[in-house]
């Protein structure tokens, strides 16, 4: 049995795409994931499956939301192993220092890393730090120089609907979760 995480992209989100917890809970219970549970609102779904094709679990995924919420939500399945090896290879200048924005982004395939760098651009070295590692961007900027940035403005690049960002301690907090 694996351990994931689906990472919804887009739900929640000023009041837009709303998406009860409890009811994507069972949701994702009742299309056979164990061990299955949320965390915070913007579409976090833990679950354990015997499933090893990532393709199969985002289709399944991605069914069940347009089935009982009316929403075609992209999802990205990020299993434990995955997670753990990230953040391993995570920049050391990645979530050490309180006063920066630090960011996860996690690719929805079949969008690749050079995709979104090249629709992005090159980080503005002076305002801020981009890495990735396979399938997942790290990305800094201090809090008083966050507009200068590149990276900060992924939201308004073509690539936007093509990744879900989540923010260091939310990441962190989902690999504790799936350690339980």
């Amino acid at each position: 049995m694996e351990k994931y995480v689906a990472l919804l992209r887009g739900i929640n989100v000023s009041g837009k795409n709303k998406v009860s917890m409890p009811l994507l809970k069972a949701s994702f219970e009742d299309i056979g994931f164990l061990d299955v549970r949320t965390y915070i609102n913007s579409g976090n779904v833990l679950f354990s499956s015997d499933i090893r094709n990532k393709k199969e679990l985002v289709n399944r995924c991605e069914a069940i939301i347009t089935e009982r919420f009316m929403l075609n939500i992209p999802v990205a399945i990020v299993s434990k192993k995955e997670l753990v090896e990230s953040l391993d290879h995570a920049p050391q200048w990645w979530d050490n220092d309180k006063k920066v924005i630090n960011q996860a982004i996690f690719l929805i395939p079949p969008v690749t890393i050079e995709e979104v760098y090249n629709s992005v651009g090159d980080a503005k070295r002076e305002y801020e730090q981009v890495d990735y590692y396979k399938n997942v961007i790290f990305w800094s900027a201090p809090r008083e120089t966050l507009s200068k940035t590149r990276w900060y403005k992924i939201a308004s690049s073509p690539v936007n609907s093509k990744v879900t960002i989540r923010n260091a301690s939310t990441v962190k907090k989902i690999l504790l979760l799936l350690n339980e």
